[in-house]
């Protein structure tokens, strides 16, 4: 199973219920939360529909790193906050290990 399917397997459930609650709690003095979320749903919606492939997600995890710059986590982030960063940017890692290997 390759880095990608592991952290897949073991974040996006997580990230499908944490990605909402943090656009509850911090959308309205961090609207990035709100295109993180849609971000996420791409990344989930394509995995799936690519099966056992690979999908393509270079141009999702490049907006994810601009509009997280670079995962970095706000100050007055609460721990699905910082859980949800932390979540996406393991993923990202995964991905691109997955792309060279």
């Amino acid at each position: 199973m390759t880095a990608f399917n592991e952290v897949k397997n073991k974040y996006f459930p997580k990230l499908k219920l944490f990605t909402l609650a943090i656009t509850r709690a911090h959308g309205k003095n961090h609207p990035e939360t709100f295109e993180v979320r849609e971000l996420f749903n791409q990344i989930n919606k394509k995995t799936k529909k690519a099966g056992s492939a690979r999908p393509d997600l270079d141009r999702e995890f490049t907006q994810l790193r601009e509009v997280t710059e670079n995962y970095a986590i706000p100050e007055d982030a609460c721990g699905a906050y910082e859980a949800v960063y932390n979540m996406l940017s393991e993923t990202d890692k995964a991905y691109q290990i997955d792309a060279v290997s």
